[in-house]
């Protein structure tokens, strides 16, 4: 299994990350410890423990609203520590009430298109190894078509959810496929058909399987190579399925996502046709 797409997870972002009774644990146990300094320990119990009414301070963490809302922190993805920009959601924890919308000024704030990206990041798709006739293990022929094909149910959409449970906030991201394109590795080829890119059928098969007597016959999906490869030397032909994304999630949100694809080369020898004159 293969992830569909190149996408990366934003270096962090900000998240309901505390209640106000584990933010205080969390804070009051940094202050014990006496490492950040005098300074900094006057002005974090002045915002969040000793502020009251005063504009953009706090009481007592919010401890009267508990239930009613979280605080939200920067957060790093697991693995992501020392990737650059790890460390910019440093702007302290800050509270919202449930169902308010983060500030504007939060950027990475997380939303259902944040989780749809995460999800996205997660799916993992099977490796595209298509059926060939003459299969990959013998000579294709020049001039004689190449047969390509995927059976049906090979390849299926695939969903992932990523969710913020406190928040009841969503979102599942949808890979479906779409297309199997063919790339022979060489300019002395035609393509059937002759974009190259064969879609998929009704039922989730790509191409029609080869048959005995179809040696003569154009396949739906494949290729003719018209020049044999030097001796000792192969045709890497590149199969790519490509992957419509979707997503939808929490509050009606929605919509597509960059495609994804991904791909295999094989190796091919193709030789001249060999003939009998009588």
């Amino acid at each position: 299994m293969q992830p569909v797409g190149d996408w990366s997870p934003p270096p962090c972002w900000y998240a309901p990350l505390y209640t106000p009774k584990q933010l205080k644990k969390e804070m009051e146990h940094t202050w014990s410890l006496e490492s950040t300094g005098y300074q900094w320990d006057a002005e974090q119990r002045a915002k969040y423990a000793e502020g009251g009414d005063e504009p953009g301070t706090y009481e007592d963490f919010n401890v009267a609203k508990s239930g009613d809302g979280y605080w939200w922190d920067g957060y790093v993805p697991d693995g992501g520590e020392g990737v650059p920009g790890a460390l910019d959601c440093d702007d302290g924890p800050f509270w919202l009430d449930k169902g308010d919308p983060p500030p504007a000024e939060y950027q990475n704030a997380v939303t259902p298109q944040v989780l749809s990206e995460i999800a996205y990041n997660r799916i993992r798709v099977p490796d595209t190894e298509i059926n060939l006739k003459p299969d990959a293990e013998r000579a294709q022929k020049v001039n004689l078509a190449t047969w390509a094909w995927l059976d049906a149910a090979t390849f299926e959409p695939v969903s992932v959810t990523a969710e913020v449970p406190v928040l009841g906030m969503w979102a599942r991201t949808t890979a479906t496929p779409v297309s199997l394109t063919l790339e022979p590795g060489t300019d002395d080829a035609e393509l059937h058909p002759s974009s190259g890119t064969c879609p998929f059928n009704d039922d989730g098969s790509i191409g029609t399987p080869f048959t005995a007597g179809s040696e003569e016959e154009i396949p739906p999906c494949g290729l003719t190579y018209l020049r044999a490869t030097p001796d000792g030397e192969t045709y890497p032909l590149r199969a790519t399925i490509t992957w419509d994304i979707e997503w939808e999630g929490s509050g009606n949100t929605g919509g597509d996502l960059p495609d994804g694809s991904f791909g295999t080369t094989t190796e091919l020898e193709v030789d001249e046709i060999q003939s009998v004159v009588r």
